[in-house]
């Protein structure tokens, strides 16, 4: 598939005036943020971009009061002072900043993974089967539980054996593999219930696909080349995709017609999701019947040594402080 990317709008670091890169914030995946947002900092001021760090929503908030800035990059992961659940995409409308990534209702809907799967299959998009576990439905025993929400273990279990094992268990509005218990025999059922009571909020079960793990980065209009992620280990967990140096990344993941078919799919999945300027849709493909389901969507994905947009993009020629200078100009 040839993809061409339209020049460069501007080439006067000038035009952005004074940059806040939005980074590091309260949620779960703090550390990651802090190290994209080192990255994008550093990328943007090689290329001679008035680019300053901010660490969180608050300290952003009394720059802009203060009129310090002129834009955001938003580089903060996750939800819960993450800044990609909308709330913070909400604030920088309403005080007419531009920021970088999806609006209110792509950044809020794609946080959910739950009601994410459900947009996609009323579009009529494949997704792999699943099962909603709300917070607080009941105990162990099946009875109603206390005000505080601990996640249904008689549910889970029963969700479980109805869905089929294996399956996965995770928070629905978590990243970064956070939270994430796997359940491949019925023995494995009570520490996914330890796990979902410790989170305590509302829980996905999704029914876990053998096969090819694929992602698919979108810069603007344009979808990349897929990437196709062979950890060492069984599972691309948090160490697999932040810390370990052993986890091979193919791309492109696919060949031919499945190359162009994954990327119109995750474009598709994107926009439909009500996504826009940059982000990453992760897929499966069913290793017994050759099936894409979609997974998710990120709406500000990892800018760290080990993160996949950067990666596809430096397979069309696009290098680290390009890809940088192209998604602050979604601004402009």
């Amino acid at each position: 598939m040839t993809t061409m990317f339209p020049p460069l709008r501007s080439t006067d670091p000038a035009v952005f005036g004074r940059v806040a890169v939005l980074m590091g914030g309260s949620s779960s995946e703090r550390d990651v943020s802090l190290d994209s947002g080192r990255n994008v900092l550093q990328a943007l001021r090689a290329r001679g971009v008035d680019a300053h760090a901010v660490d969180g929503i608050p300290a952003l908030v009394d720059a802009l009061v203060h009129g310090q800035f002129d834009r955001v990059f938003n580089i903060l992961h996750g939800n819960r002072g993450g800044g990609e659940d909308g709330v913070l995409q909400g604030l920088l409308q309403a005080l007419e900043v531009p920021f970088t990534g999806s609006g209110v209702l792509g950044s809020a809907l794609s946080m959910d993974k739950i009601r994410t799967k459900q947009v996609w299959l009323a579009a009529g998009l494949p997704t792999p089967r699943f099962v909603r576990l709300p917070p607080g439905a009941d105990d162990a025993q099946g009875s109603a539980s206390a005000a505080g929400g601990r996640m249904p273990g008689a549910a889970l279990r029963a969700a479980a054996l109805e869905l089929g094992l294996p399956v996965f268990v995770k928070p629905s509005c978590e990243g970064s593999s956070v939270g994430v218990a796997r359940v491949q025999t019925e023995a494995d059922i009570d520490a996914a219930i330890d796990v979902a009571r410790a989170y305590g909020g509302e829980m996905l079960m999704e029914r876990m696909v053998v096969g090819d793990e694929l992602t698919v980065g979108i810069l603007g209009a344009v979808a990349l080349p897929s990437i196709r992620i062979v950890p060492k280990g069984e599972w691309y967990d948090y160490n697999a995709k932040y810390i370990a140096e052993d986890t091979r990344y193919l791309c492109p993941g696919l060949d031919g017609a499945d190359e162009e078919a994954i990327r119109a799919l995750a474009l598709e999945a994107f926009v439909s999701a009500g996504c826009s300027g940059w982000g990453r849709v992760d897929v499966m493909r069913d290793r017994s019947s050759g099936e894409l389901l979609l997974l998710e969507v990120n709406t500000a994905p990892g800018m760290t040594s080990h993160s996949l947009v950067p990666k596809a993009a430096s397979q069309l020629g696009v290098a680290f402080e390009e890809l940088c200078w192209r998604i602050l100009e979604q601004t402009l």
